[in-house]
């Protein structure tokens, strides 16, 4: 009722003077370029997946490289979001974003000429690094822009959608640059990025917090990082490998006890890089779990659905991407309505109805055969999935948002986007390892390879619109009404 309330005084204002509404374009220019900037890295994540196969030609690398290529990027980027949101409350929001971005625009044209692997290598690693300084200190960057709640609720929905948008984005471009003559082209945009903002930034984005004082727990900031890139690399390697292979089970292990480590020592020191009650409130737990899972059924599909259109369908590297633009149009679209979903029906709604659409648009992709026409349930699973995912980022980035300590906006962000980064390491390491059990069952009794195949991504499929739906009652039940509805 408040945010009504808050509607209707809005309309009796009178109107802007000239240098009010000089400032509202301002905070709308600075606002894009924040978002352009999470948008190209998230965005960078996916740019190289179908491509791959082309640095594995040129490089002639085997198996295991191509994986830890694939997974150098993500493990510096989750592993180190911690950390970024940690030096951002400490010392300031907008020097760490614009240090950040410098690294990650370096480090994109290093990638860009890079001779051969261990330089590749090096790069994605680097532009991993400087993604999660830049990340946290923008989402904090937002909450100054935006400090009056029904603003920062509508622009922090508006943020949540950015990273299905900017996923997707980098697997078209990605397949795109495939039809091209070299995979080097994929890093152009994320550099030009990069540094336009180097040089728009300091004139356009307010210096937000300029730093407090305090003591960067180093020795957390250690097994965190450390913890989270051997996770993230067993994760990877254990459905190829096999889940008791020695690399998976050594990094899995070593990367469980830093974890717990991490924990003990978060729990033990007087300026915790993680104060363990803040993700652990029901209603930021709830919201976590929500990112968890929308990004892991975006990273799913992506997966098994180009695996499925290619090796299945034979469809070439194009064609792949082109089948995939329904899922990009539809997320633009969610995109431009999600601030005004979370305003009008608040965070809560939002986020429950975002699972259970998201859950039915899985479930529609379970339903896929080897000869399944594209118009059907792919289709629908296309077009469903993105519209529910797109608002469970919005419902689930404002409430994980709401009411946080100015001092602990950088904090907040590298939370929300570590859910992020967790979801496509383990979620799709699970289904992967679903996938593949179920095919090989039906190989074994003897099913054809491509039936047993699209079998496996159909359960798959099925399991995910499981979990969605479970997590859309959990929602239901464990977020209680915020006292207002833009907040959620």
């Amino acid at each position: 009722m408040q945010q009504r309330d808050v509607t209707a005084a809005e309309r009796t204002k009178p109107p802007r003077t000239a240098p009010e509404a000089a400032h509202d374009r301002r905070r709308g220019a600075a606002f894009a370029l924040l978002a352009s900037v999470q948008f190209v890295l998230i965005l960078a994540m996916s740019v190289l997946n179908v491509v791959l196969p082309d640095i594995q030609h040129e490089f002639g690398l085997d198996r295991a490289e191509l994986a830890l290529l694939s997974a150098s990027y993500g493990m510096s980027f989750s592993g180190l979001l911690l950390l970024g949101g940690r030096l951002s409350d400490l010392y300031g929001n907008r020097r760490v974003f614009l240090l950040g971005t410098g690294v990650f625009g370096v480090s994109s044209v290093l990638a860009g000429v890079s001779p051969g692997l261990w330089t590749l290598l090096v790069a994605r690693f680097a532009q991993g690094v400087g993604a999660a300084l830049a990340v946290p200190a923008a989402m904090a960057l937002v909450s100054v822009l935006h400090p009056e709640p029904a603003r920062h609720a509508r622009a922090m929905a508006v943020w949540g959608g950015l990273a299905a948008s900017g996923g997707t984005a980098g697997m078209l471009l990605s397949g795109v640059v495939a039809s091209s003559n070299s995979w080097r082209w994929a890093f152009v945009v994320p550099a030009a990025v990069a540094a336009v903002t180097l040089v728009a930034a300091p004139r356009l984005i307010p210096e937000g917090a300029t730093g407090r004082s305090g003591r960067l727990d180093v020795l957390g900031a250690v097994l965190v990082t450390t913890g989270i890139a051997l996770l993230s690399y067993g994760l990877v390697e254990a459905p190829e490998r096999g889940w008791t292979s020695p690399v998976a089970l050594s990094t899995l292990t070593a990367g469980g006890v830093l974890l717990l480590g991490f924990v003990i020592t978060e729990a033990r020191v007087p300026q915790p890089l993680l104060p363990l009650s803040f993700p652990a409130s029901p209603r930021r737990a709830t919201a976590l779990l929500a990112v968890f899972l929308g990004a892991a059924g975006i990273t799913t599909i992506f997966f098994m659905l180009a695996l499925y259109f290619q090796e299945v369908r034979g469809y070439s590297a194009l064609e792949t991407s082109a089948a995939f633009l329904p899922f990009g149009l539809t997320l633009v679209v969610s995109g431009l309505c999600v601030g005004r979903l979370v305003q009008r029906f608040g965070a809560r709604v939002v986020l429950v109805a975002g699972l259970l659409l998201a859950g039915l648009g899985l479930a529609a992709l379970g339903l896929i055969g080897t000869d399944t026409p594209y118009v059907g349930a792919v289709l629908a699973g296309l077009v469903l999935f993105p519209a529910g995912v797109a608002l469970v980022f919005a419902g689930s980035t404002v409430t994980a948002t709401t009411d946080v300590p100015r001092d602990q906006a950088g904090l907040a962000g590298a939370v929300v986007n570590t859910a992020l980064e967790a979801g496509p390491a383990i979620g799709l390491a699970v289904l992967v390892t679903l996938a593949t059990g179920r095919t090989t069952d039906l190989v074994h009794t003897g099913t054809g390879t491509a039936s047993a195949l699209t079998s496996g991504y159909g359960f798959a499929f099925t399991v995910a619109a499981v979990a969605f739906a479970a997590a859309a009652v959990g929602a239901l039940v464990l977020l209680r009404p915020g006292p207002t509805r833009g907040g959620g």
